[in-house]
């Protein structure tokens, strides 16, 4: 055997050329990401794997390691911000794996990215976790089965477990401090799908005095001797050759030892069935000590390539154009007759993207059909018009290393209906036409899309920067954004991320007619992309740059109306691509359309919650021997305004409470709870008990507004003796908080909603509260959930307020909003009232 393989050690230690220090700084993260993604797509047969990490600032998932599919092609997936809709961000966000089948069940789950990428394919997207932590994600692609079944639950459980195993190595790196920066500027680690070797190499070592040959393993395979039954012998090798090449063969081993050149010679093996295979043979002498050629000796080595050798002389025969493509649509392999098909000559297509090269193959749909077959994994087949008016038939068939294509001129007439692009049925009569395909670039379309949905549901002017914060910069590498609105001739910031609030103090107040790119973009109505600050100093001497070296001002323009600027930066040089430079000019019109109506929005919103608050208590009152607290929380999303309120009103010896909701949230809600929270004060301050207080409001409510049901829950208190009487008017019932800690519901017998029936009886309930007792008083928005009935939500309320209670009733109140306040799919308002009896020894 040759001697002198390089070990492991060797490979990582700093001194091996190829080690650390030349290749990265982070070696072992590299290996581990390596590891992991070609066992992911091993485990599931894939035809592609990724591995996206969370970026420093933790608003995006940045590709690490790609396995199967380039990184050049996956375009605007570079970086997905974490809070988008796409499969790998809810991976990250739920902690599941989100699997998705196929077509169907992705364009069920995740509209927005069907239509951006349209393709058939199957995913699987898994955190990659340790413990609390999750460094990023893990995701595959395969090729839909007919079954549309996915992935098996074993294939799963394999994916869960390689993710589990890097999350293990990256959180185990971090420990040691050893897992490296990771952002948007590290490039990402490329993994080719593993396959079996192509062209065997077997390695020798000749003796030419003795006729000794050292010779590996793979050397001894290629001539069908088992490496430990090899004796070292040329001999031995020689009967294996074709004895009609053996003469050839030994001319030209010494004609090459004698004149010092390097031997090259193709010879004829045959194998124990009696076949035969070509191979080649290379050689050259060693150079001695002195520096003299060793002519007693010849190294070098012999390549198998099976029958690619034969294939490729059988391909070079055919008429029409054969072509092999690298994962990333570089040009491997062109036979002779596709030179004069494209009329290109094979050393300007090799190592280069056809339609880069040919300008009539740059139309981004022929791209897109590339695309098409390097994700779903399947034959595509489409027309090409050459110029002026030659049409041609591509074929593309991928595979994991790649793909094979296929063209040849079109031998018959081309339908009037068929353009470039168009889809040809290969399963159907010759030139058989399906609808032509769309054509965007990957990614690309997506960040309209999703950038669209989340300004959609933006409300507010503060909602909508988050979303452009959010979605803009991940899409684009960006890492400051400031949006500011126009108001009065002059520039106003209204939101910012990344920049410092002392730089962008000095431009609050600009004047549209001062001449900086900001207001520049802005008048002229187009954007402005400066890639350099010498680009940027040239053109506008001596203005501010901070930190950032590249930058896009996009003019927010809305009705024909400057509304508003948004001011990109970068913290490295930033070339702005056309497809680039598209995507931030309609993000420009998405914004502004959605600030516009955001900012009227806020306005109104302002207006109504105004009309609101004047119709709810501005101070409770100070009674003896009672703390009250009332707090009164908006819905969390849209204009309406709702008809929840509460009181407080003293009589002459006790107080009266009450808690009531108007159903809906519009303005006629909102004016009938001030109907009703005035009938009930004349009521109370009129003597009326408090079952007449009710039936009395119930009776007016009827004649002002019958269309609208309202609820209430009144309760009369005695401050001097703790009794207390409370009537339900299909309200929630009270809860009651003893001096002990223990609460309960007061499931008391209540009347009907306020509205029904003219004549409904409104039950009267009494009870005696204990000094340090609490009562409270409530809407449904503090208890309701979607995802579980209303009693469920009376008892977590009850648990809250026995867990809670004891400190002072403001802390007690706050602390009973504020599960409520954080929880997004809330909608509807609250109203809260709590009531503690001190007794009269207070």
């Amino acid at each position: 055997m040759i001697e002198g393989n390089v070990s492991a050690n060797d490979v990582a230690s700093n001194s091996y050329p190829f080690g650390a220090a030349s290749v990265g700084e982070a070696p072992e993260r590299d290996d581990a990401l390596v590891r992991a993604v070609t066992s992911a797509v091993e485990a599931t047969a894939a035809h592609a794997g990724s591995v996206f990490l969370l970026s420093g600032d933790r608003r995006s998932l940045v590709l690490a390691a790609a396995c199967g599919t380039p990184p050049s092609l996956l375009g605007g997936w570079r970086r997905i911000p974490v809070n988008s809709g796409i499969p790998v961000s809810e991976a990250y966000r739920s902690g599941r794996l989100v699997h998705l089948a196929g077509a169907e069940e992705t364009m069920r789950r995740f509209p927005q990215l069907s239509l951006s990428v349209p393709y058939p394919f199957g995913s699987a997207s898994v955190p990659v976790k340790a413990g609390r932590r999750t460094f990023g994600v893990m995701a595959v692609l395969w090729t839909p089965r007919p079954d549309g079944t996915g992935l098996s639950r074993a294939q799963r459980r394999q994916l869960r477990s390689a993710a589990d195993r890097l999350g293990t190595a990256l959180a185990e790196l971090n420990a040691r401090r050893a897992l490296g920066e990771f952002d948007e500027r590290t490039a990402p680690v490329v993994v080719p799908l593993p396959s079996a070797p192509v062209i065997r190499v077997g390695l020798y070592d000749w003796n030419l005095d003795t006729g000794a040959i050292t010779a590996d393993d793979e050397l001894c395979a290629i001539f069908g001797i088992p490496p430990r039954s090899f004796d070292g012998e040329a001999a031995t090798l020689a009967a294996r050759i074709e004895p009609a090449d053996l003469p050839g063969f030994r001319a030209a081993a010494r004609a090459a030892v004698g004149q010092g050149h390097v031997l090259a010679h193709c010879l004829r093996i045959r194998d124990a069935a009696g076949g035969q295979r070509t191979v080649e043979l290379w050689g050259r002498v060693p150079a001695a000590p002195d520096g003299a050629r060793d002519s007693s000796h010849l190294v070098g080595a012999v390549l198998d390539s099976g029958s690619g050798m034969a294939a490729v002389a059988a391909i070079e025969r055919l008429a029409d154009g054969f072509f092999a493509l690298a994962p990333d649509g570089r040009v491997s392999y062109a036979n002779h007759s596709l030179e004069s098909l494209l009329r290109v000559r094979q050393d300007e297509l090799l190592g280069k993207r056809p339609w880069d090269v040919l300008p009539w193959l740059a139309d981004p749909v022929y791209e897109d059909r590339f695309r098409a077959a390097v994700v779903s994994q399947q034959p595509v087949s489409f027309l090409v018009r050459r110029p002026p008016d030659e049409w041609l038939v591509f074929s593309l068939h991928p595979g994991g290393q790649g793909m094979t294509g296929w063209a040849a001129p079109v031998r018959q007439p081309v339908p009037s209906g068929a353009g470039p692009g168009t889809s040809v049925d290969q399963e159907g009569p010759p030139l058989s036409l399906s609808p032509p395909p769309a054509a965007p670039r990957l990614g690309a379309l997506y960040r309209v899309l999703q950038l669209g949905s989340a300004l959609t549901g933006a409300v507010t002017a503060h909602e909508v920067c988050e979303a452009v914060s959010d979605q803009l910069l991940p899409a684009v590498g960006g890492q400051r954004l400031a949006i500011s609105v126009v108001e009065e001739g002059r520039l106003h910031l209204i939101a910012q991320r990344g920049y410092s609030r002392r730089f962008l103090a000095g431009f609050e107040g600009t004047p549209l007619h001062a001449r900086l790119p900001v207001t520049d973009a802005l008048t002229s109505g187009a954007p402005l992309f400066v890639e350099t600050r010498e680009e940027l100093l040239d053109k506008y001497p001596g203005v501010p740059y901070g930190h950032s070296h590249s930058w896009a001002f996009l003019p927010l323009i809305a009705s024909n109306r400057p509304v508003g600027a948004c001011m990109l930066g970068f913290d490295d040089v930033h070339r702005f691509p056309e497809e680039e430079r598209g995507l931030l000019t309609a993000t420009g019109g998405l914004v502004a359309h959605a600030l516009e109506r955001a900012r009227l929005y806020d306005a109104e919103f302002a207006l109504a919650r105004g009309l609101q608050n004047a119709l709810l208590p501005h101070r409770l009152p100070r009674l003896p021997h009672l703390d009250v607290a009332g707090r009164y929380l908006p819905g969390t999303r849209g204009m309406d305004i709702g008809g929840d309120w509460y009181d407080v009103i003293p009589t002459a010896d006790e107080v009266a409470l009450i808690v009531g909701d108007v159903e809906g949230h519009n303005v006629p809600a909102a004016a009938a709870m001030g109907q009703l929270r005035s009938a009930v004060r004349a009521f109370v301050t009129a003597g009326h008990r408090p079952a007449d207080v009710v039936a009395s409001t119930n009776r007016l409510h009827l004649d002002l507004d019958p269309s609208l049901l309202a609820t209430c829950c009144y309760a009369r208190l005695n401050p001097r003796s703790g009794l207390v009487r409370i009537v339900r008017a299909g309200h929630c019932p009270p809860l009651l908080r003893l001096p002990d800690g223990r609460t309960e519901i007061l499931d008391v017998p209540g009347g009907p909603p306020l509205g029904v029936e003219p004549t409904a009886p409104y039950p009267e309930s009494e009870l005696r509260l204990e000094p340090g007792s609490m009562l409270a008083l409530y809407t449904d928005g503090l208890i309701e959930r979607r995802d579980s009935d209303i009693g469920a939500g009376i008892e977590r309320l009850r648990a809250s307020l026995a867990r809670t209670g004891g400190g002072r009733l403001e802390d007690t109140a706050d602390a009973l909003l504020r599960d409520a306040s954080q929880r997004p799919d809330r909608a509807d308002d609250i109203a809260l009232l709590l009531t503690e009896y001190s007794g009269t020894t207070k």
